[in-house]
């Protein structure tokens, strides 16, 4: 009397592989298709902007960390240099190639994630569809921050962590695919080293299931890391020297509460808290156990890296973000695959099994699957919310706050432009998009924020680190014909530079206020010539020193 009932039932799993596929195809590409334009369209991330400028300074011969401020390690800064030269040998719009590279790298992370998995089998054995779930996922959650060194860093790293997790499993990866996904894990790393701390708890986990560090996988990652920090000592010692220093100093203005970093990640920690708790409770029956072990590890760890960067900012969050919501993907499609089965035996073993269990299983599936369900959309949902402002400029990108600026600039020709501001996007694009000098050598007023703060309780700070002076010669000499001050900080960074220095308040009463809109308020030089920097500020302040 069954027999009707387990064919409907077989037809419908028989089904399920051929609609899955091209289902989540179309999702990708519509994601693609979303992702691509708001990225290409809307103003470029501040970030990735500054970073591209420091890029270019390079190119042309200038000194990192020397002549232009930075203190995130140069690997980043020589990556943002290759969109650059393909832009300019194809004549190409930068934002175009750039953003288009970055986009290019994720996707080909998640194919070759889906790749690995395919090895597997078993809950992995369709590439199509496994492609499009980490693509989808890898597009998405950045949400604004597409680019950013965090979403480079987990999509170079996740093929690491699928390898890793099939060494527990007892599979042995070919040695090919290890020494690359190790290097590619190790460059990724090498973009925020802090997360090296990843790699440390991954293979106490290994030591704990009686596998030796020197394997090819651990050894190809460590090797690339010492290879980069050797290049960085030889090629870029002034990272060490100055950028590191400064950035300890600094770089702690910019901190938030441990309280508000909580706040900001509560969702995540919940999430992370759901998918743990799902795969412990199945964690001797489900295959994919190990797999999802380690992504809840890597999760957890990038959530204590975040807490000890000490920011509030999204990105900072997003390799946690990335790793939890794979896993609770993947615990949902275990659990959905084991309900349905595959083929006629799976489908009357599992039959059995659910008239033996009786009606409690069931409910608490169900349950289960309800809360790791929710989960996922609740994170989803968050970033999708970060990702409509960018998708509502690349609609209007005149009606930004950026436009508006790179308007005024280009009205009123001019060659140099500063802003007062720790927002680095009230200058980058607008530098980027207008070719207009910058007059400065740091990307907003960060360090002078941080030197302010240390100031509090450092009085000797200001001989090691004199930011305000740099900032008043760089003003002097670089002459900028527009300046902005950003008035929504609380901070009055004209009076600050102008009681620091005469030479300054000088200088900067040749300004004149031409604009003021979003917080901001434009300012243009007078048509009286600029002064010299050297007798305007080093000659006063030697007299005062003999």
């Amino acid at each position: 009397m069954n027999t009707p009932n387990i064919r409907t039932e077989r037809q419908s799993r028989i089904g399920f592989p051929h609609t899955v596929p091209l289902i989540s195809t179309l999702v990708l590409l519509a994601v693609l298709v979303v992702v691509t334009f708001a990225a290409i369209r809307s103003p470029l991330k501040d970030d990735i902007a500054w970073l591209l400028y420091v890029a270019r300074r390079w190119m042309a011969g200038r000194e990192l960390y020397i002549d232009v401020v930075e203190v995130n390690p140069p690997l980043i800064i020589w990556l943002s240099a290759v969109p650059l030269a393909i832009a300019r040998w194809l004549d190409l719009g930068i934002q175009l190639v750039t953003m288009g590279m970055f986009i290019v790298m994720v996707i080909a992370c998640a194919w070759w994630s889906a790749t690995l998995l395919q090895r597997r089998g078993g809950l992995f054995a369709d590439r199509m569809t496994v492609f499009a779930v980490i693509g989808i996922v890898l597009l998405v959650m950045p949400a604004g921050d597409l680019g950013q060194r965090e979403h480079l860093l987990i999509a170079a790293i996740l093929p690491y962590l699928i390898l890793f997790a099939g060494s527990l499993d007892g599979i042995r990866p070919p040695v090919w695919h290890a020494v690359f996904a190790g290097i590619v894990a190790g460059l990724g790393c090498a973009l925020k080293p802090r997360y090296a701390g990843v790699f440390v708890v991954l293979e106490c986990i290994a030591l704990s299931r009686r596998m030796w560090p020197w394997r090819v996988l651990p050894v190809a990652a460590g090797l690339t890391m010492c290879a980069y920090i050797a290049i960085v000592y030889v090629t870029c010692p002034a990272y060490v020297r100055r950028a590191v220093p400064m950035a300890l100093a600094l770089y702690g203005a910019t901190d938030v509460s441990f309280f508000r970093l909580l706040l900001d990640s509560a969702v995540l920690m919940v999430g992370e808290l759901v998918a743990a708790s799902l795969v412990w409770l199945r964690r001797h029956t489900m295959p994919e156990r190990n797999l999802m072990m380690v992504l809840v590890v890597f999760a957890a760890v990038s959530t204590i890296i975040c807490f000890m960067d000490g920011k509030d900012w999204y990105y900072h969050r997003l390799p946690a973000t990335v790793a939890t919501v794979l896993v609770l993907i993947c615990w949902v499609a275990s659990i959905l695959r084991e309900s349905w089965g595959q083929g006629q035996g799976q489908a009357q073993g599992e039959a059995e099994r659910r008239v033996q269990s009786g009606p409690s299983r069931p409910a608490s599936r169900v349950a289960s699957l309800a809360v790791a369900a929710l989960a996922v959309l609740v994170l989803c949902a968050g970033a999708l919310q970060r990702l409509e402002p960018q998708v509502a400029q690349a609609v209007e990108p005149e009606a930004t706050t950026v436009a508006r600026l790179e308007q005024i600039v280009r009205q009123q020709n001019a060659r140099t432009y500063i802003a007062f501001s720790e927002w680095i996007a009230l200058g980058f694009p607008v530098v980027n998009n207008t070719g207009v000098s910058w007059a400065s050598r740091f990307d907003s007023m960060w360090a002078l924020k941080g030197e302010l703060w240390r100031a509090r309780f450092d009085p000797l700070l200001a001989s090691e680190w004199p930011v305000a002076r740099w900032v008043v010669h760089d003003f002097i000499a670089g002459c900028p014909d527009i300046a902005v001050v950003d008035t929504r900080e609380g901070l009055n960074y004209i009076a600050i530079l102008s009681d620091s220095d005469p030479a300054f308040a000088r200088a900067w009463s040749r300004y004149h206020q031409i604009d003021a809109f979003d917080g901001l308020t434009v300012y243009r030089r007078g048509k009286a010539g600029c002064i010299d920097p050297w007798i305007a500020a080093e000659a006063p302040r030697r007299a005062r020193s003999r």
